[in-house]
C-alpha cells in the first residue's frame, strides 16, 4: 500500500483517536528521497553517535488492551498488552472466510520467522458470518491455515471497535513500551511492515528495552489427531471410469480412488511446495477444484497461485499455468506461464474452454484448451452482487464453479448467492459477450450492503439467504449447494429458482441419520450418489438420491502422510543456544551414571509451563564422548524458588576425565497458566572426572532466566 493509501485510510478512520498515528507509520517508513543539499556531504547533517538511534514513533499514545474477547486460541489464557512488553506486537484484525485476509498469513509467516524473537503476531478475529462467531470453528480454520499465533475469539467485536477497525484485514502495531504506532489496511504490505519492525528493533535495542527472550503458545494444531483425509476441499466424480478424486487440501495431495472407496493412486507428497514430478515427488500447496479433460486433471493448486496438469497416463505432474506468486494488480491476463493468478478456486470445462473460479480479484477467467493465453472472462474486479454483461457485473471471492453444457454456475462466498453466468458460443474469449444474473440471493443492492446479506432462508429467488457457500454441482435441471457456514446441502430449481434445505440440520455435527455436516465445501454426483466433501469432519459422505441415506465413504489403505525428515524438532536444544557457564570440576563415580539437580528460580509470580516438558542435552569431550538427550520429570513445590529437576544420565564412560555440556530448556508463564509463556535455555561447561571410589555427588545446578 503506498503512502497515499495509507493516509487515505486514517483520514477515513477519523472518528479513532490513533489516526495520527497511522500517519506517522507511513511518514517513518516512506521518507523522501535525499534533496540535492542533502546529497552534499558539506552541508549533510552530522551522524548521530553510535549508541543513538532516532524515534521511529516519538507521538504515541499506550495502546488499548486485548480484553474483552470470548476465548483465546493457541494459547493457554488470555494475553494483554502488558504480558507482551519488551516484543514488538503486530495485531492482524482478520475473519476467516475472507480472502483478503488469507493473502496476509503468508506475510505475518514470514515475518515471524524472520523476527522470531523481537516480533509476537496477534490475531483478533472479528467474525463477519454469524458461523465465524463460534470459537469452534475458529480453532478449525487456525489449523486449516497452519496459523501459528495466538488468536482471540473477538465474537463481540470489542477489540475492533476499542482500535476504530474498519475493514478486513487491518494491521496495527504496539511498540516494546506498550505503545500504539499506527496501522495499515489490506494485503500486500509485507515490505512496510518489514520496514517498521527493522527501525522499532534498532531503536528498543539502544534503549533497552527489548526482550528477546523466545515464546511459547500452546498451538491448536499440537491438540489434532491425525486423520487419512485432512480438511478436504473440492472433490470430482468421474462415473465412466469408476473413480473419485479428492482435493486432501491440508495434506496437500489428491486422493484418487473408486465410487465405492478402494484407494487408487495417491499424488503428491504432502509438503507443501509447488514441485513438478511424478506422483511420489509432486507439492501442491492447499490445491481445490479440479477438472478431467481426457487423461487429463486440471488442479486448482490455490496457494500457490498455479494451475497444475497431472498426466493420469505417465502419472506426471506439471505447471500449466501461474508464476508461483500472487497476482497484485488485476490484469487482464497473459500467457499461460508469465501470468500470474489469484487463489483459482476451482474449475470446469465447457466446449473446449476452460474457466476459473478465480477468488482472489472476484472474478471468473477463461482458457481456450490448446492455446498459451488465459484472460478475465467475466466480473469487474469490485466486490459485490451485481448483475450486468460480463466486464460490468460484480463477483464476491466466486469459489465454485459448474456447467450443464453452456451456462456457468458460480456460488459467490462472500456474498451469499448463486449466479449465472452466460459463455460464448462462439468461443472468442478475446471479446466475450454474455451476461451475469443471480438465480438466489442478494443482489444490485446499494455498494457492498450485498455483501452482508446472508442467513438460512429457503423460498425463491431475492428472498433467498445462504451463508458463505463454497461449492456446488448441477444435476437434472437443479443445483445442489454446498452452503458451508450453514451446514447443510441446498436444492435449487433452475427453472423456479426456488430454494430448499436438502441435507444437514443446520448445526455442525457428524451424525448421518440424520445426517450433519461441519462446513462442506466441495460435490459431485455419480450413479445416483451425491458426494460430500464434509470438510471440517475430515471425511467424505455418500448420500443415496432417491432415499436420502447416507454412509461415509472409507478409502481402503489411505493414511496421513509421513512428517518430512528436515522439519526441525519444536523448541529444539541445542548446545549453543546461550553462552556456557562454568562450573567447578566434579568428581565422581563412572558406573553410577551422572546425576544432576537443577534448581529453577523464576521470576516472582512465575511458574513452569507444564506443557512444554523440561528438556535436557548433555555433551561430553575428552577422554569420554558421550551423547544424550531426554525430557525431563519436574518436582513442582508450589513456589517459584522451589522447583525441581532431579536426573541420572546412564552412561557406558570408564574412568577418566571429560569436559561436559549440558543445556537445559524450559518454559515459564505468569502463574503457570498465562497465555505468554517464556522459554529458555541454560548452558553449563563442567569438567569431571571420573574414577572408582570417588565421593558420589550429585552436580548441582540453578537455572535462572537472564533478564
Amino acid at each position: 500500500m503506498n503512502i497515499a493509501l495509507l493516509c487515505l485510510n486514517a483520514l477515513r478512520q477519523r472518528a479513532s483517536k490513533f489516526v495520527l498515528l497511522a500517519l506517522v507509520l507511513a511518514l517513518v517508513c516512506h521518507r523522501p528521497a535525499l534533496s540535492a543539499d542533502d546529497a552534499d556531504p558539506k552541508k549533510a547533517p552530522k551522524p548521530p553517535n553510535a549508541d543513538e538511534v532516532e524515534n521511529p514513533f516519538p507521538n504515541r499514545h499506550p495502546a488499548p488492551d486485548l480484553d474483552g474477547g470470548v476465548e483465546w486460541l493457541n494459547s493457554s489464557g488470555p494475553i494483554s498488552i502488558k504480558d507482551l512488553r519488551g516484543k514488538i506486537v503486530l495485531i492482524d484484525f482478520w475473519t476467516f472466510c475472507c480472502i483478503n485476509c488469507m493473502h496476509v498469513l503468508p506475510d505475518l509467516a514470514y515475518l515471524e520467522k524472520k523476527f522470531p524473537n523481537e516480533l509476537v503476531v496477534v490475531g483478533v478475529h472479528s467474525a463477519k458470518f454469524d458461523n465465524e462467531k463460534e470459537t469452534g470453528n475458529i480453532r478449525n480454520a487456525i489449523v486449516r491455515y497452519e496459523i501459528e499465533h495466538p488468536v482471540v475469539n473477538d465474537a463481540n467485536m470489542t477489540i475492533w471497535r476499542k482500535f476504530g477497525v474498519r475493514s478486513w484485514p487491518t494491521l496495527a502495531v504496539i511498540d516494546p513500551e506498550g505503545q500504539y504506532c499506527g496501522f495499515v489496511s489490506g494485503e500486500g504490505n509485507r515490505e512496510l511492515l518489514e520496514k517498521v519492525v527493522e527501525k522499532l528493533i534498532a531503536y528498543h535495542k539502544s534503549k533497552k528495552t527489548l526482550d528477546e527472550t523466545p515464546l511459547h503458545f500452546d498451538l491448536e494444531r499440537n491438540k489434532s489427531v491425525s486423520e487419512p483425509l485432512r480438511y478436504p476441499g473440492k472433490i470430482l466424480a468421474d462415473a465412466a471410469n469408476d473413480r473419485l478424486f479428492i482435493s486432501d487440501s491440508n495434506h496437500n495431495r489428491l486422493i484418487v480412488c473408486t465410487l465405492t472407496g478402494k484407494l487408487i493412486d495417491v499424488i503428491g507428497s504432502g509438503a507443501i511446495g509447488h514441485k513438478d514430478g511424478g506422483y511420489a515427488v509432486a507439492q501442491f500447496d492447499h490445491p481445490q477444484g479440479m477438472t478431467l479433460v481426457g487423461d487429463t486433471l486440471y488442479v486448482a493448486d490455490t496457494e500457490n497461485h498455479l494451475l497444475r496438469a497431472i498426466d493420469l497416463k505417465q502419472k506426471h505432474v506439471s505447471t500449466f499455468a501461474g508464476v508461483g506468486e500472487q497476482a497484485r494488480t488485476r490484469a487482464p491476463g497473459g500467457t499461460l506461464r508469465e501470468t500470474a493468478l489469484n487463489s483459482p478456486w476451482d474449475l470446469t470445462v465447457v466446449d473446449g474452454v476452460m474457466y476459473i473460479a478465480m477468488a482472489g480479484p472476484h472474478q471468473v477467467w477463461a482458457h481456450k484448451l490448446g492455446t498459451n493465453t488465459l484472460a478475465q472472462y467475466a466480473g469487474s474486479g469490485r466486490e459485490d452482487i451485481t448483475n450486468g454483461e460480463l466486464d460490468q457485473s460484480a463477483l464476491a471471492q466466486p469459489s465454485g464453479i459448474v456447467h450443464d453444457g453452456q451456462t456457468l454456475y458460480v456460488v459467490d462466498s462472500e456474498g451469499s448467492a448463486v449466479r449465472a453466468i452466460t459463455t460464448d458460443a462462439k468461443n472468442d474469449l478475446s471479446d466475450p459477450k454474455g451476461m451475469v444474473t443471480t438465480i438466489a440471493g442478494p443482489h444490485d443492492l446499494p455498494r457492498g450492503r450485498s455483501l452482508f446479506e446472508f442467513g438460512n432462508i429457503d423460498g425463491s429467488g431475492d428472498e433467498v439467504r445462504f451463508q458463505h457457500p463454497l461449492g456446488l454441482v448441477h444435476h437434472d435441471g437443479s443445483l445442489f449447494v454446498a452452503d458451508s457456514y450453514n451446514h447443510q446441502v441446498r436444492q435449487v430449481d433452475l427453472k423456479t429458482r426456488a430454494v430448499s434445505t436438502w441435507a444437514g440440520t443446520g448445526k455442525p455435527g457428524r451424525e448421518l441419520a440424520p445426517v450433519q455436516f461441519a462446513e462442506p465445501a466441495g460435490l459431485a454426483i455419480a450413479n445416483g450418489t451425491l458426494y460430500v466433501a464434509d470438510t471440517n469432519n475430515h471425511r467424505i459422505v455418500l448420500i443415496d438420491l432417491a432415499t436420502k441415506n447416507a454412509s461415509e465413504l472409507a478409502i481402503e489403505g489411505l493414511t496421513a502422510p509421513s512428517p518430512t525428515a528436515d522439519e526441525p524438532e519444536p523448541q529444539a536444544v541445542t548446545l549453543a543456544s546461550t553462552k556456557a557457564t562454568d562450573v567447578e570440576r566434579q568428581v565422581l563415580v563412572a558406573a553410577n551414571g551422572i546425576p544432576f539437580q537443577i534448581d529453577f528460580e523464576l521470576p516472582e509470580g512465575f511458574k513452569l509451563n507444564e506443557l512444554l516438558p523440561v528438556s535436557y542435552r548433555l555433551k561430553a569431550d575428552g577422554s569420554q564422548k558421550l551423547v544424550a538427550k531426554a525430557q525431563l520429570g519436574v518436582k513442582h513445590e508450589g513456589k517459584s524458588s522451589g522447583v525441581s529437576a532431579n536426573f541420572t544420565v546412564p552412561t557406558t564412560m570408564t574412568n577418566g576425565e571429560a569436559k561436559l555440556t549440558l543445556a537445559v530448556t524450559y518454559g515459564y508463564c505468569r502463574d503457570g497458566e498465562g497465555g505468554v509463556c517464556k522459554i529458555a535455555t541454560k548452558t553449563w561447561s563442567i569438567p569431571v572426572v571420573l574414577q572408582d571410589g570417588a565421593k558420589q555427588d550429585v552436580i548441582k545446578l540453578t537455572a535462572k532466566p537472564a533478564k
